[in-house]
């Protein structure tokens, strides 16, 4: 082994720890191990940048802000009418939705097909009275599924296609991935239905679905302001900086009038009821010195909190939302948006911090409430989903869906033809998108991942001096001699589930990025054709089954489903080893090789 070689490992093995280990976000991982390697020379300080401009990083933007153009044209809102009379079983229910939800993956993102679903699901079985943990985890291994079946299914086929272009001069194209991506669609999507489910707790009961996440009397209480108080005059954000903003004032009662969800700049009165919402020691500053009477019994926070004008939302934390990662006393919701935190629930439980001092994450379910006119546009900013009383949009006019899906099946038949490449195509289609007013030029950019672009870009180059160096061919010698002798659907059966495993543990991306050229190597080793074992690479990146940390999907049910990291595995194991028992002959079959 070279010292490049040796150092190229190192970083890459260095940066697959942090992805796991999820100390930092993997984007920011993904750039500093590019700028090590960068810095010690393995990567040419001329290429570091490259792959901005790589095709699968301007294919993925393109698909993203298709996928928000899409949603923008309520074609979603038609399509899930056909599942309103599917609820009646389990089994009917799971299989309506994961068709759909694979449907929508195969020509959008995979997160923003399971956003889409998320709340009709959890609305599903919610009136049928059926625990959403029951329902959730089939749901995201849907979203998954359906990746499976396109070229802009899923980030991993687009990164392969791209790679395969480098060893053959020509990519995949798009529905090359479909023969065999729909058998396991079809063949996953039939598990889940009639036997997946069972397999999971009932971590959720449908009672707990109708007690907006916690109950709010629990930590809310109510006190006046006395006569004389020096709490006179002063304002709400000043009264929560007493108590160190470890307690929020939800409503204020004044002569007989309840005013719900203050402003930060309202200024207390004599006489005023208080609702206060906080835990019993933080508001204990306010008892003393005769600031305010003597603190109440605990309130039905869910009956005295709403009205027509003021919601409580529940809502969960979508990836890459900008206040991942932070607190409540940092982000300051009531100060930016006018909206209170009522609670945060993960696993299906309420947080056991402090609510000021709970540090957001990815999955995050918040209970907020705030004026019902700002609480959308407050939700768009803190990238979070609302998950309750969500039901659908009205119907749009069908002049409004067909524009933007003539478009959108316009560039998918360009590549499909071979007119244009797919970066080329989609580029275009986003164009005409902007231009048609279907999308805005903000949501647009507000639309792409840049996290996950960021990922890609940097990890292209450290995958390409691994190649170089011939780090590759290294690892693919090594396998090659332990496979000797093995027949081809073996090493293909091994490709694949390492892929698989290794994916469950960090993002798909890298895996992709980093067996694709292995793949390729072994194929070259075997005298194979290399499109077998590059598409048994892009299947078996794109199936994380095994724990919620595999792919965003898994995490986002992980807070509403109430599940636990077992659960993944209950249901992911028997589904990954149907990928290998129908992934590997459907391989054989439809990609034969010379």
């Amino acid at each position: 082994m070279t010292m490049d070689q040796a150092t190229v490992f190192i970083i890459i093995a260095g940066a697959m720890v942090m992805f796991v280990w999820g100390w930092l976000r993997y984007d920011l991982v993904a750039v500093a191990a590019l700028m090590l390697a960068v810095l010690i020379g393995v990567v040419p300080a001329d290429h570091a940048f490259e792959g901005f401009g790589h095709p699968a990083v301007v294919t993925v933007a393109a698909v993203l802000i298709i996928s928000r153009a899409l949603q923008n044209s309520g074609i979603i809102e038609h399509f899930v009418k056909v599942l309103e009379p599917a609820r009646r079983t389990t089994s009917l229910q799971v299989a309506a939705s994961s068709t759909l939800a694979a449907i929508l993956s195969g020509v959008m993102n995979n997160v923003g097909a399971l956003a889409l679903m998320l709340p009709v699901s959890l609305r599903d079985a919610s009136k049928a009275g059926r625990s959403p943990s029951l329902v959730l985890i089939p749901l995201s291994f849907a979203s998954l599924l359906g990746g499976l079946v396109t070229l802009i299914g899923t980030p991993p086929n687009i990164v392969v296609s791209a790679y395969r272009e480098q060893v053959v001069g020509e990519p995949y194209s798009m529905f090359d991935f479909t023969p065999v991506g729909l058998m396991l669609a079809v063949a996953g999507i039939v598990y889940l239905s009639l036997a997946g489910w069972r397999l999971l707790p009932e971590r959720v009961t449908a009672h707990d679905q109708d007690t907006d996440l916690a109950h709010v009397g629990a930590y809310s209480t109510d006190t006046t302001v006395p006569e004389g108080s020096p709490l006179i005059g002063v304002r709400i954000r000043e009264l929560e900086a007493m108590c160190a903003d470890e307690i929020s004032v939800l409503a204020i009662i004044r002569k007989n009038v309840r005013r719900l969800a203050p402003r930060a700049i309202e200024r207390l009165r004599e006489g005023d009821v208080l609702i206060l919402q906080g835990d019993p020691a933080a508001l204990q500053p306010l008892a003393d010195g005769k600031r305010l009477g003597v603190l109440g019994h605990d309130i039905d926070g869910k009956e005295t909190l709403r009205s027509d004008d003021v919601a409580i939302v529940e809502a969960i934390l979508l990836p890459h939302s900008p206040i991942d990662g932070k607190t409540m006393r940092s982000v300051r919701l009531h100060d930016r948006f006018g909206i209170n935190l009522l609670a945060v629930g993960r696993q299906g439980q309420p947080a056991t911090a402090r609510l000021k001092n709970t540090t957001f994450k990815t999955g995050d379910v918040l209970l907020l409430q705030g004026e019902t006119q700002v609480m959308d546009q407050a939700l768009k900013e803190l990238g979070c989903l609302p998950l309750q009383d969500r039901g659908l949009q009205p119907l749009r006019p069908t002049s409004r869906v067909i524009l933007p899906v003539a478009i959108f099946f316009c560039a998918i038949a360009a590549t499909a033809a071979g007119l244009v490449s797919a970066p080329i195509a989609f580029t275009c289609a986003v164009v005409l998108l902007i231009v048609s007013s279907t999308i805005s030029l903000s949501e647009a950019y507000a639309s792409i991942e840049w996290p996950v672009i960021l990922l890609i870009a940097a990890l292209i180059p450290l995958g390409e001096a691994l190649q170089k160096t011939g780090g590759t061919g290294l690892i693919a010698d090594q396998l090659l001699q332990f496979a000797s002798g093995s027949p081809v659907w073996l090493v293909i059966a091994v490709l694949l589930a390492a892929s698989m495993w290794l994916s469950d543990l960090v993002h798909n991306t890298p895996t992709a990025i980093l067996m694709a050229p292995i793949a390729a190597e072994i194929a070259s080793g075997m005298n194979a054709d290399p499109d077998r074992f590059l598409m048994a690479v892009a299947i078996g990146a794109a199936s994380p089954y095994l724990t919620p940390i595999g792919h965003q999907s898994n995490t986002l049910v992980m807070g509403p489903g109430g599940y636990r990291f077992g659960d993944y595995a209950r249901v992911g194991a028997p589904l990954q080893l149907i990928i290998l028992l129908v992934g590997v002959p459907a391989l054989m079959l439809f990609w034969p090789g010379a």
